[in-house]
């Protein structure tokens, strides 16, 4: 099965972290910004004006995301590399697609920890399950996006999370 890689990579991306979420003015973020409202650090190239200084300028909550490849994977895999920045129309349709991206590849990234439990032959069968589902052979598309929204998927990945209890030992 080829997995996506839980890696961010900026560079083939389209800024959608930069666009789609919003942030409120902390000690994290310097500014308000509302969802879907370009960062005022966002360069006309996609890149981030200020990269090189972000915790200097007061957005260490930049410094600290990571999408773990959802934004790539949107931008690459459901859009076939386009852009909003190209194409004002795909900004709605990217920003609703990176949601349930960005859940796919966090549940993706726990799979992976959970992977290097000692499983029983019916957890590793479950979890191979959940990592295929949450990898369609087909690729993501903006149905299958909405479905998995919509779906029980989710939750069928956050109840084999919670029976992975019996594998911690704690050590007092």
């Amino acid at each position: 099965m080829n997995q996506p890689s839980l890696l961010p990579d900026c560079s083939r991306c389209a800024s959608l972290c930069c666009i789609t979420l919003a942030f409120d003015k902390s000690n994290k973020f310097a500014i308000n910004k509302e969802a879907g409202e370009p960062c005022p650090n966002l360069a006309t190239n996609g890149l981030c004006k200020i990269h090189d200084k972000l915790e200097d300028q007061g957005f260490g909550g930049c410094v600290q995301f990571n999408c773990h490849g959802a934004g790539q994977r949107v931008t690459q895999e459901v859009f076939d590399g386009k852009s909003w920045q190209q194409d004002m129309s795909l900004l709605q349709p990217m920003s609703e697609a990176f949601r349930p991206m960005r859940q796919i590849h966090d549940l993706l990234q726990l799979l992976e920890s959970a992977g290097k439990f000692n499983l029983s032959r019916d957890d590793k069968n479950k979890h191979s399950q959940l990592v295929q589902s949450l990898n369609p052979t087909k690729g993501w598309t903006i149905d299958t996006l909405r479905a998995f929204e919509a779906g029980p998927l989710q939750e069928e990945t956050m109840s084999f999370f919670s029976s992975l209890d019996k594998y911690i030992t704690v050590k007092r």
